[in-house]
């Protein structure tokens, strides 16, 4: 019985390379060493008949089989696998940054609900707010709830209190007219730069926005301005590719828009300051640097008027 088990052990298959048998647990002692010393034997008499070409032109037996055996589908489950796993890799979304997309879509999302409750008055100068309250209003976590508050509370719309609470900021008309000063430079530079780096899809969306001022102003509709107004600012910075403006810009607007919504029933002109805004973003559009920052002047010099229009300095 036990050299029939061992006369069943594959020693060498012809023409498919060499491979090893493991001894089972149940070969043991001289049986084992004998049974080695028949398979060292068959080695050295496959190794006579078939030698090793050692020519460096050539591919040595054992290389050969290698290749043959990828050729033919000797290791398909090996290959599949590594297909799959590539597969994987380039299909299967990273949690890390998938979360990181969604939490800052979040954020952006609750800070433009804020900021328009703050801007159009519905919140109020001194009004408090809870993270708790305007998480459960709006539907959003917690948490893109405090980094939406911490983006206005940098811009100004929201003073935060330690250990007291978050107040909506109040508005100083004096504060304002600093405010423009500065603005006015910049709404410049990002009209003219805008003009020369928009891209056609960019020109594309800020003519859809002139054509939107344009009916707003026709129906005076004030809410449908803010927002075009907002998008406008966001297009404008987007299209001069100007990170340091950008920042500086975005720091201004807000407070510009709350202060004139909340005038702006005693002494703007509505549909005159949204047709100012068309012109300047098709002034944008069609890549006329000159053109835009014309544009831009005039409505700054618009809103400063309508600035001191409100407060006597």
């Amino acid at each position: 019985m036990k050299r029939n088990a061992a006369q069943q052990i594959p020693l060498i298959p012809a023409k498919a390379g060499i491979q090893s048998q493991r001894l089972g647990p149940r070969f043991r002692g001289d049986e084992r060493k004998r049974i080695s010393e028949t398979l060292s034997s068959k080695l050295r008499h496959h190794l006579r008949s078939h030698p090793l070409d050692r020519r460096p032109n050539r591919i040595s037996n054992i290389r050969h089989i290698y290749q043959l055996s990828n050729q033919v589908g000797a290791m398909p489950v090996h290959r599949a696998a590594r297909l799959r796993q590539a597969a994987l890799q380039q299909t299967r979304p990273l949690r890390g940054r998938t979360n990181a997309r969604q939490a800052e879509s979040l954020t952006e999302q609750a800070y433009r609900v804020i900021e328009e409750e703050i801007v159009t008055l519905r919140l109020k100068p001194g009004d408090v707010l809870s993270e708790q309250l305007l998480s459960a209003t709006t539907s959003i976590g917690r948490t893109p709830i405090r980094e939406a508050l911490q983006r206005l509370a940098r811009e100004g719309l929201i003073t935060v209190l330690p250990r007291k609470g978050i107040l909506v900021s109040d508005i100083n008309p004096r504060n304002q007219l600093l405010v423009l000063e500065v603005r006015r430079e910049l709404e410049r530079l990002l009209s003219r730069t805008g003009a020369e780096r928009a891209t056609p899809a960019q020109r594309a969306r800020l003519q859809e926005v002139a054509r939107g001022m344009d009916l707003a102003a026709k129906r005076n509709d004030d809410i449908a301005f803010m927002r075009l107004d907002r998008e406008l600012n966001a297009l404008m910075i987007a299209c001069a590719h100007n990170d340091y403006a950008a920042r500086s810009m975005k720091l201004l607007q807000g407070l510009s828009r709350r202060f004139w919504y909340m005038h702006y029933r005693e002494a703007a002109d509505l549909p005159l300051c949204a047709r100012l805004h068309a012109n300047q973003a098709r002034a944008i559009a069609k890549g006329d640097a000159e053109a835009a920052a014309r544009a831009s002047d005039k409505l700054m010099d618009y809103v400063e008027s309508f600035t001191r229009a409100t407060v006597s300095v």
